[in-house]
């Protein structure tokens, strides 16, 4: 009878401890982990998410501007995208420079929509497919060959002339501006990345005076003629820029110790309708993400001034 009651009380303590183990799980036990499809599916994009926009491809093409006996080079990069025209932007290298100099900014420009051009100057460097040698260009020779640009690049079917937009670096902005001046109502627009408004009086400190230009002289590591000197030294470009009435962006570095940034804000006093912007920590040259942020700028610019 004992060994009844006992069986009968251990089957009741069983059947108690197994109720209780059914109940809940401890308080400090963890999630079960979810099977690798459960986990992948988990991680995939929701369905509603937009897919991302594809990149605008681009189309590159050489192309030559008669000016007189020269024939100056340019490569376009425009978007593939069937629009029948363009805005246009002409872009010229610096001192010793050449049209590769500008192609991240004219690819970044084309995917925004816009047609880009990079010249090589007759001469202007060692590298130009222009032609020429250094000693036979000067600001004005330069200011020549960005003209015949703009009148070859103005009768492209795919160009609207009447949004066309200079775009210069150093020595390169230098030029833009003294063609814009020159030339206003065809231009609508610059973008002068550190241009080289000091090159007028690095020449007078050099020489002094116009009798002293040497017939040859280097600079940079670059035997020049004393046509540069002279053609410098017969103007002021701060006098020139004030003709030019048109939206203009000065992009300067902080620390450009080539052109001081004192050059583009005394350049943003004296033109009518201009914007300068300080890349922090930049120096006579963007490159990097300083490069980025340029480019970034100028869009947000042309955004608002291509739209007037």
């Amino acid at each position: 009878m004992k060994k009844a009651i006992s069986l009968l009380l251990a089957v009741a303590m069983a059947a108690l401890l197994l109720a209780g183990c059914g109940s809940k799980a401890p308080a400090s036990s963890a999630a079960a982990p979810a099977s690798s499809e459960a986990q992948a599916a988990s991680q995939a994009p929701a369905a509603s998410e937009e897919p991302a926009e594809p990149e605008v491809p681009l189309i590159e093409e050489e192309l030559y501007a008669p000016n007189g006996d020269k024939n100056i080079y340019g490569i376009m990069t425009r978007p593939d995208d069937g629009q029948e025209k363009y805005p246009v932007i002409i872009m010229s290298h610096g001192f010793a420079g050449s049209s590769k100099d500008q192609k991240a900014y004219a690819e970044d420009l084309a995917k925004a929509g816009y047609a880009c051009i990079r010249i090589d100057f007759y001469g202007g460097g060692r590298a130009s497919k222009s032609g020429g040698s250094m000693e036979e260009m000067s600001v004005k020779t330069e200011a020549t060959d960005l003209s015949a640009v703009m009148d070859m690049v103005k009768g492209l079917d795919y160009v609207d002339p009447d949004r066309l937009f200079l775009f210069g670096a150093s020595q390169g902005g230098f030029v833009s501006t003294m063609v814009a001046a020159d030339r206003a109502d065809e231009v609508k627009g610059m973008i002068l990345l550190f241009p080289a408004y000091s090159l007028q009086d690095d020449c007078w400190e050099r020489h002094g005076s116009i009798e002293n230009v040497p017939e040859t002289e280097v600079v940079m590591n670059n035997t020049l003629s004393a046509m540069y000197s002279l053609d410098a030294m017969s103007f002021d470009i701060y006098e020139v820029m004030g003709n030019y009435t048109g939206p203009v962006l000065l992009l300067h570095g902080d620390k450009d110790t080539l052109v001081k940034p004192s050059y583009s804000e005394r350049a943003n006093e004296v033109f009518e309708n201009s914007e300068l912007y300080i890349v922090q920590g930049a120096d006579h040259g963007f490159n990097g993400k300083h490069q980025k942020e340029a480019s970034q700028k100028i869009q947000e610019w042309l955004q608002i001034n291509d739209a007037q």
